[in-house]
């Protein structure tokens, strides 16, 4: 038998039970559908994840007290501003060295109020970081110096204290000390889990006041080029451990971060791509016992086209043929599904997902897959049948 008229034969089987034949391509249907899913969600979230890592800015090294590991109990720092100028000397630029200690507090105007992260740091941090202001400047190295109380807002405490009014040059009390107010964060969103947008920035000498401490909780180091960022990090931990023997430091550059969490969520993209993966394999059972009924409810039909000349595998190729075409065309409605559903979780939901080639081709290649592995068993029996018992079946 030609592959043409296996395809027409197939197809002529499938018109005659409609209803059976929509009823199996719909277990295969879900299956592609969920694996489309799924798997935008996971490369979505990924690829968001590496957007915001890279998006803190380039050749950055983070160094802070402790081992840097999911599940690890934060260590208590000991690094002071004395440490900060050290490390500054390494790196040769001082403009190039942030240091950070943070705290969360209470802020309040008026009658309003927010509880937020307060954040103490240097005047260089916009040079380190990438972060830009919609309204009034930043911190000044004169008020770090001098401890001057004055605080830079996020998008979202400034919109929660003043509403769509102009904060800068107003006053707030945070933990009940009184700042004022000189600048205004453009709206950066959520970070790494962090929503950027909810924190105040004041100088770092102000804040170790504030909290009545002496610490630093951590650097942040923009290297000159990417190729010295590992020899960097091993000169910083090396003056860190001199000065403070008995605590242990973690450089962690962005590439490494990436690599963690890129890890992590190709790992849980795998999972839901397995999840889903179950449906297929629902799907392709019910393949699989369709086409056994059909062999069943076609003995004589099969009996006569050994009768008048057809070989086994003739017969074999008619019913392999017929278990593909269910499971493709399942495939590609559910490949269509499986697109219409991401468009509309992009358009109405925050979860991020993304389309690629080969999660499509993914899907419509293990749905004919199934249909070859599962429509083996009935295209086998089919043709092993034997004609003249075939014949004679009622």
């Amino acid at each position: 038998m030609r592959v043409a008229e296996a395809w027409r034969v197939a197809l002529d089987a499938l018109r005659a039970s409609r209803l059976r034949s929509l009823l199996t391509m719909f277990g295969v249907l879900i299956g592609v559908s969920a694996v489309v899913v799924l798997v935008g969600i996971g490369t979505g979230a990924k690829q968001e994840v590496e957007t915001q890592v890279e998006g803190l800015g380039s050749n950055l090294l983070l160094v802070v007290p402790g081992k840097v590991q999911f599940g690890a109990a934060p260590t208590l720092s000991r690094m002071n501003l004395s440490d900060v100028e050290a490390v500054a000397r390494i790196v040769g630029d001082r403009d190039r060295v942030s240091a950070t200690v943070t705290s969360a507090e209470t802020v309040r105007t008026g009658t309003r109020e927010t509880y937020t992260n307060v954040l103490g740091l240097l005047d260089n941090t916009p040079k380190v970081f990438v972060r830009s202001l919609s309204r009034g400047g930043y911190l000044t190295k004169s008020d770090v110096d001098t401890g001057r109380r004055v605080a830079v807002l996020g998008a979202t405490v400034s919109r929660d204290l003043f509403g769509e009014r102009d904060p800068v040059g107003s006053q707030i009390t945070i933990a009940g000390v009184r700042f004022r107010v000189i600048g205004v964060f453009a709206s950066l969103g959520q970070s790494l889990g962090v929503d950027r947008d909810a924190e105040v920035h004041i100088p770092i000498t102000a804040a170790q006041r504030l909290f009545s401490t002496q610490r630093v909780d951590g650097l942040a180091i923009k290297a000159p080029d990417a190729d010295r960022i590992d020899e960097l990090g091993q000169q910083v931990l090396a003056e860190l451990n001199r000065r403070h023997p008995d605590t242990e430091f973690s450089a962690v550059t962005q590439e490494q971060i990436l690599g963690v969490l890129g890890d992590i969520l190709g790992v849980l993209t795998g999972v839901l791509a397995a999840i889903a993966g179950i449906s297929l394999l629902v799907g392709g059972v019910g393949v699989s016992n369709i086409m056994l009924v059909s062999v069943r409810e076609r003995t004589r039909e099969i009996g006569l086209r050994k009768a008048v000349g057809a070989r086994p595998r003739d017969i074999a190729v008619q019913f392999l043929v017929e278990a593909v075409l269910l499971t493709t065309i399942g495939g590609v409605a559910g490949i269509a599904l499986g697109l219409g559903a991401v468009w509309l979780i992009v358009a109405l939901s925050p979860l991020p997902a993304v389309i690629t080639w080969w999660s499509v081709v993914l899907a419509f290649g293990v749905s004919a897959a199934v249909g070859i592995i599962f429509g083996v068993a009935p295209a086998q029996r089919a043709a092993r049948l034997d004609p003249v018992v075939a014949l004679r079946t009622e």
